[in-house]
């Protein structure tokens, strides 16, 4: 099993949280040109990742935690999986609105979503990493099987 794909894809999340950090501290110092800098510099990572982990489990799957991982981590990985989905899924939505209402300049609800978002990206982007530290580094991973694969039945 492979980690090159996951490791890219993690590596982009933390690029892309450490990015809006620095943006929304420029945006508490007034400087709103280096604010969207960071910003969509962060979005842009953002979007590298789903990029790259869309492609790999379409083509090469998802890899299943392993076999040999004691069932009380199981448990726990789970629950904090469908966590981290969701919050990611949240996060990824309020994300879009957030950079929609900053390009149509309407900074006033730009403003209150944006302190949402940014605080949920900066949750989300850790627990994908502790998600990457779990199946890949602690507990390697078992089995992948792309997803092309299963809806075709090959």
């Amino acid at each position: 099993m492979s980690i090159l794909l996951p490791t890219i894809s993690t590596t982009f999340i933390a690029i892309s949280a450490i990015l809006v950090a620095i943006g929304w501290y420029h945006i508490r110092q007034k400087n709103r040109l280096a604010h969207e800098r960071f910003m969509v510099s962060g979005a842009i990572f953002a979007l590298a990742f789903f990029i790259v982990y869309m492609s790999r489990t379409i083509f090469a799957g998802n890899t299943a935690i392993a076999e040999s991982t004691p069932d009380l981590v199981k448990t726990f990985y789970y629950i904090f999986l469908l966590f981290h989905i969701t919050l990611a899924t949240v996060s990824a939505v309020f994300g879009l609105v957030t950079l929609t209402l900053a390009f149509k300049k309407n900074f006033a609800k730009h403003r209150k979503i944006g302190r949402w978002t940014a605080v949920m990206w900066l949750v989300t982007a850790p627990t994908g990493i502790f998600v990457y530290t779990l199946l890949y580094i602690i507990y390697p991973g078992g089995e992948t099987k792309p997803v092309i694969d299963a809806i075709f039945g090959w």
